[in-house]
């Protein structure tokens, strides 16, 4: 290491090592006294640095070990090539690759510990992945040893990207003409690199040429390969045939299901995790409310909750924004707040969270305020965080607002509106009634308008009974795609409007021709720690007579309240009475009816549903909490719809 370093390093020689040199130069000192034993003072000074050192920590251990006379040995060099590899995973990485490079190159006679070092902080580095495969080369042509350490991190390198696969199985064939292939570890390493880019049955393959040496690495490692790539019955057959699993392996199934929308069996496997008495960590229970977030699953959220305070969790950013998000997506908006309030420290995420959430259940007013002291705070807002605010303005019908907000995300933050963003314009403009200037504004996207904003702007055409234009656009749709149903479900609605079946009928037989049906509505609602599910007209529920007969005894009260069932929504030609017999067995109704039945006269009926609530379904829920006295939360595909005492929170604006 040349002048200039070894002067740079001395600078560094202060505050965590305090300087005890001897009076006589530390070339002099009699190495027999055991107080000054090398070995000694190389342990001493490297076991203070922190088990995640910066680069600052290493500088200073190393400008120790200069002052003391060690820093040439090759040991010390090694265990610095250690730390550095350490410190290759924090903010400092790039100069952390800088000082590993020079301190290997001050090795004389470098071993196999040294390169792996440094080969580890190439691995590390998400930026350096083929250098770690270039430095490999050079080291073998060199002389310098491997061993069977050396593949795990050059594999570790090549996982970084499906794009190093190539390198990856020659890295692979190199194990295997070394003799290595059949290391445990360099077997684990394998299964990992060809699960992390994709190769499935490579990893399978590697996984079972080698029955008898498995341990709960290996397994983990083909059960996280068979997730990622998306195959979960694989993925469960793996996990029952496991002799033994840690922590890793639930939390790899629970991740596994939630991230391939199998949210259900996610959430029953922690359940069973937590009976078990296993440890939860962080990831599990960020993954397992993202799921109760995802589905709306009220009693499932509380639960997580109630094991974060069992267990004495500390409340992280990361764990504190999941909680916040799953009250505020489970119709809790006051529970997300006060919990929003109390988190020690909020970054930007946390932020949105709260936003966002407020912004679902049309609180405009609260959302706006927010996000002003969001940027009181100093902070810096996302393209989530405008998601939010447009999606506030859209819910209350701000157009100004909403316009504002549109024009300071591009001028004032060089934020660039996504579909997202145009979204919630169209869909504020169309439901102001402005569809020219929602239509001019998808016409003027810098990039092809998505699918979705058609379908947004064809919504507000039958909302505003623009018959001509939602023709149009309808046509456009289909021709744009033939096979999604829910344009031809629309523009039949649209034909439906202005009364001309027999457009309808061609709409419908067109799906059928090219084989695609409507999407069947559903609506859930927890009870008894169970999650219930109705479709249109259901006669599959264990209490369907008991539902049935609810459900009459409220058709009868709301009638004598003064309800009539408005019929607009059924798009068949077919008489007003037998309109009104699919109406009545519309999802969300048989929900209601089962909430009547088994859900606390003092709690809310809560209810998930995977569409937008029609018109009349709106309307009854309206009436049911006026005549029968009860409060009913839904969720649907749009927003949260609050009803009490008849009236809904959306103010009939959705």
């Amino acid at each position: 290491m040349n002048t200039h370093t070894i002067s740079h390093l001395m600078r560094f020689e202060f505050s965590l090592f305090p300087l005890r040199v001897p009076s006589r130069p530390s070339h002099a000192l009699s190495l027999s006294s055991p107080t000054l034993d090398p070995h000694h003072l190389l342990r001493e000074t490297l076991s203070r640095l922190p088990t995640q050192p910066s680069l600052s920590h290493i500088l200073q251990a190393h400008a120790r070990l200069v002052v003391l006379g060690l820093a040439s040995s090759r040991a010390a060099a090694a265990r610095l090539l250690l730390a550095a590899a350490a410190a290759a995973v924090v903010a400092a990485a790039p100069a952390a690759l800088v000082y590993a490079r020079a301190v290997f190159a001050s090795i004389d006679r470098p071993t196999a510990f040294a390169a792996n070092n440094l080969i580890r902080c190439f691995a590390r580095s998400r930026t350096a992945s083929r250098e770690a495969l270039a430095f490999y080369s050079r080291a073998r042509r060199l002389g310098v040893p491997s061993n069977n350490y050396t593949f795990p991190f050059l594999l570790q390198a090549c996982s970084v990207a499906p794009a190093l696969l190539r390198e990856g199985a020659q890295v692979h064939a190199h194990a295997v003409r070394l003799g290595l292939d059949g290391d445990l570890y360099v077997r684990n390493a394998l299964i990992h690199f060809y699960g992390s880019c994709g190769e499935i049955t490579s990893s399978r393959r590697v996984f079972d040429e080698w029955p008898r040496s498995r341990d709960v690495v290996t397994w983990n490692a083909i059960l996280a390969g068979y997730a990622r790539s998306g195959r979960m019955s694989a993925a469960e057959e793996v996990f029952d045939e496991m002799p033994q699993r840690d922590v890793i392996s639930w939390s790899t199934m629970i991740m596994g299901y939630v991230q391939n929308g199998i949210l259900e069996k996610g959430l029953r496997l922690f359940r069973e995790m937590t009976r078990r008495g296993l440890m939860v960590n962080e990831a599990i229970l960020v993954t397992a409310l993202s799921a109760s977030a995802q589905l709306g699953l009220l009693e499932n959220g509380q639960f997580i909750h109630d094991t974060v305070r069992k267990v004495n969790f500390p409340i992280t950013m990361a764990l504190g924004t999941a909680l916040v998000d799953m009250y505020a997506k489970c119709g809790c908006i006051a529970i997300s707040r006060r919990l929003f309030d109390d988190l020690p420290q909020r970054d930007v995420f946390a932020w949105n969270a709260m936003i966002c959430g407020l912004a679902i259940h049309g609180l405009a007013k609260e959302t706006l305020e927010l996000f002003q002291q969001f940027i009181g705070e100093g902070l810096r807002p996302t393209n989530v965080t405008f998601v939010g605010v447009l999606n506030a303005c859209s819910r209350a019908g701000l157009v100004t607002e909403g316009r504002n907000f549109f024009k300071s995300m591009v001028e004032e933050y060089n934020i660039e509106p996504e579909v997202e963003h145009y979204g919630c314009m169209v869909d504020l403009l169309g439901r102001a009634g402005l569809v020219p200037e929602a239509l001019e504004l998808i016409e003027g996207m810098s990039t092809p308008p998505d699918p979705v904003l058609w379908g947004t702007l064809l919504g507000a055409c039958k909302m505003h009974g623009l018959i001509d234009l939602g023709v149009t656009i309808g046509n456009k749709l289909i021709e744009l795609e033939p096979t999604h149903d829910g344009h031809y479900v629309l523009l039949a609605s649209i034909y439906a409007r202005g009364r001309k079946w027999e457009d309808v009928s061609k709409v419908r037989r067109l799906m059928v021709d090219r084989g695609t049906n409507k999407v069947a509505g559903w609506s859930l609602i927890e009870a008894y720690g169970c999650v219930h599910k109705f479709v249109a007209g259901d006669k599959e529920h264990k209490d369907c007579f008991g539902i049935y007969k609810r459900l009459e005894m409220v058709d009868r009260r709301l009638a004598e309240a003064g309800y009539s069932p408005d019929v607009s929504s059924v798009l068949h030609d077919i008489g007003d009475e037998e309109k009104v017999h699919v109406i009545k067995e519309h999802s969300e109704r048989l929900a209601i009816a089962f909430g009547l039945m088994v859900t606390e006269v003092s709690k809310p009926i809560r209810i998930v549903k995977n569409l937008r609530v029609c018109g009349d379904c709106h309307e009854f829920s309206k009436m049911v909490t006026k005549v029968l006295g009860r409060e009913i939360i839904v969720r649907d595909g749009s927003r949260f719809h609050h009803f009490m005492e008849g009236k809904c929170s959306c103010l009939d604006y959705w």
